[in-house]
């Protein structure tokens, strides 16, 4: 049997204000070094934890779009986060209380139907510090208005 393909995603979001104006920030990289892609987007107005949740169907999606959907089915993906709700929750070790989240959680429970093996792992915030730089710079954009 062929070893799976190890992919490292490290996710994070935040709010100015909780809520208040959010970004998330991700990084998509190999198991043995070397970042794939980084992410920075600013998502409106959210909470901290909205943000989180966010960050995490955002990351799954631009996976599915990087490698395809035939081909994710064979990665093993270990999504690094320094949530402990978020990544508590989406580990079925914590109810979620807040209605707000059910929907961003059962969103990522119907995209993990497309992955192969996915797990969610808890990480200190210094080891986070890419993500947390990215979602940092989405929050600090300002929004631009057309013209037109």
């Amino acid at each position: 049997m062929a070893k799976q393909e190890k992919i490292i995603v490290y996710t994070d979001g935040g709010s100015r204000g909780n809520p208040g104006p959010a970004g998330i920030g991700v990084v998509i990289a190999k198991e043995k070094g070397g970042v794939l892609k980084e992410y920075s987007q600013r998502i409106g107005v959210r909470t901290n934890n909205e943000a989180e949740y966010e960050a995490v169907i955002f990351a799954l999606q631009k996976i599915k779009h990087l490698f395809g959907k035939h081909k994710i089915k064979d990665l093993n993906i270990e999504m690094r986060m320094d949530s402990e709700l978020v990544c508590r929750q989406l580990s079925g070790k914590y109810k979620i209380i807040e209605e707000k989240l059910f929907p961003l959680f059962i969103k990522i429970w119907n995209l993990k139907l497309d992955f192969g093996r996915i797990d969610f792992v808890e990480i200190p915030r210094e080891k986070n510090k890419e993500a947390d730089k990215l979602a940092n710079e989405a929050m600090d954009k300002r929004e631009t208005k057309s013209m037109f």
